[in-house]
């Protein structure tokens, strides 16, 4: 890794931590309150309480939420303008799966029918992959084959793949885990794939939703631009208060989706479909305008081939989308240790990944996706640092009615983000503190990640699902 690669998460955290500062000083500089009188009183008898009806000023109040707006308002402005740029371009070079450079050259020109390959990376999924293959059959829109891609398999995966009537390719000495074992299957079927013929990678711990295939189909046979499509993933139930956790959020990343009307920050690994176009163009430039290895369609060295594939495409100008028809069903992790890792990687290898690519219009929107994330975590952090202090240095307990109807907002806009999750995710919502715990786990993650970048620690890919107890401990 170069020294920016290797810099990238302190970058990031560096940034943060002025744009937290440059808030503190400016709150600091105005620091009148609007001060009310304060009301003593008290609960259950001996417990003293002091309502306190201090606020911040009008002034700092309305500086505050002008600055937020601006900020997003500044990112979606400069995002479109990207966007519209990259659909519109003409260049060839830089941008050969821009929208217009497609259209042109694929006017007039009928590919025949649009027919769906399904590969299914697979390493020892003996227990999930009989339910994956349901559901595939089971599609409104039956995919034209299914290929099972089989990745250093000791157990029956390979033989219930076969029982179940499905192709089966197996990696011949891949020591580059999924993303190899896919490089080493799409060498195998590309060649053979017209331009209306779809590949979609899917996860062998996923189930698709009935009407997945049908709709994407759709999608593509209307647009012709179109590159890829991402699902929209919900997390699968059971695994008590860790699994509900993971459920909220994949609920609150779907919400956001659909209310950007598709437009996709990540074609995830657990379903997606590619045009075969999209896929080979990649493969060209790998080594040259992209990381990777000449000819991969994946790049072997990412930690997050489904995060780093997506900047690939947008790198070269390609449409994608993620609609709301397309959903899936897929894990969530059982343990917190297998969370940990599953996190670890995926923290790492996005950073890892922004590292690779640079600061491109590309890759403007997930810069500021992570400066969000760095600046959330020292946030979090102060918040509870504060309420520390507070509690350690008063004598009384203070309410402050300005702050609570903040929090009160805060607690409807978690449980309105979650509404469709049902009556379990609606309650944790409103007791806030246990996913504020949840997200506390995550921020340290995050930290983690950029520790073990900046220090140059060797990552590797794990299979989380599959890991030993033990391994699980030593990951940590």
């Amino acid at each position: 890794m170069g020294r920016f690669q290797r810099a990238v998460g302190l970058v990031i955290l560096g940034l943060a931590s002025g744009a937290a500062g440059l808030l503190w000083f400016a709150v600091a500089a105005n620091h009148s309150v609007d001060r009310g009188p304060s009301i003593q009183g008290a609960v259950l008898g001996p417990w003293r309480v002091v309502y306190d009806t201090a606020a911040p000023s009008v002034r700092v109040i309305g500086a505050a939420a002008a600055l937020a707006g601006l900020f997003a308002l500044g990112v979606a402005l400069l995002e479109r303008r990207i966007t519209n740029r990259s659909r519109r371009s003409e260049d060839q070079v830089a941008r050969p799966l821009a929208p217009k450079i497609v259209m042109a050259a694929t006017r007039g020109i009928y590919a025949g029918p649009v027919t769906v390959t399904v590969l299914i990376p697979a390493h020892n999924e003996e227990t999930c992959l009989p339910f994956t293959l349901a559901s595939l059959l089971g599609q409104s829109h039956c995919p034209e084959r299914i290929i099972v891609v089989a990745d250093n398999c000791t157990d029956a995966t390979v033989t219930i793949a076969r029982a179940a009537g499905v192709e089966v390719i197996e990696s011949i000495d891949n020591v580059d885990k999924k993303a190899g074992a896919l490089n080493q299957a799409l060498t195998t079927v590309l060649p053979g794939l017209g331009d209306n013929d779809l590949v979609m990678v899917m996860d062998a711990d996923t189930t698709l939703d009935d009407g997945f295939l049908k709709a994407a189909v759709g999608r593509f046979v209307g647009d012709r631009a179109l590159m890829a499509i991402g699902g929209l993933f919900y997390g699968e139930d059971g695994h008590g208060l860790l699994g509900q956790f993971q459920r909220n959020e994949y609920i609150r990343y779907a919400r956001e989706i659909r209310r950007r009307r598709g437009r996709v920050f990540v074609l995830t690994g657990t379903a997606s479909l590619f045009r075969p176009l999209a896929l080979r163009t990649i493969a060209e430039r790998r080594g040259q305008t992209l990381p990777g290895k000449h000819g991969d369609a994946y790049d072997t060295i990412a930690l997050t081939e489904d995060n780093e594939l997506t900047l690939a495409i947008k790198s070269l100008g390609g449409l994608m989308i993620s609609p709301s028809q397309c959903t899936v069903v897929t894990e969530v992790m059982p343990t917190w240790s297998a969370l940990w890792v599953q996190r670890l990687r995926w923290q790492r290898g996005a950073l890892e990944n922004l590292g690779s690519y640079g600061m491109t219009p590309a890759t403007f929107r997930y810069w500021a996706q992570q400066l969000g994330i760095g600046y959330g975590v020292i946030a979090l952090a102060s918040y509870f640092a504060l309420i520390a202090v507070m509690v350690m240095a008063l004598n009384s307990w203070i309410w402050f009615p300005f702050w609570i109807g903040l929090g009160l907002l805060f607690v409807a806009e978690r449980v309105v983000t979650v509404w469709k999750g049902g009556w379990q995710a609606r309650l944790l919502s409103v007791l806030l503190f246990p996913e504020l715990f949840f997200a506390v786990v995550l921020n340290v993650v995050y930290v983690r990640g950029i520790v073990d970048i900046t220090i140059g620690r060797r990552a590797r890919w794990q299979h989380v699902s599959q890991l030993s107890a033990s391994e699980l401990e030593s990951a940590r």
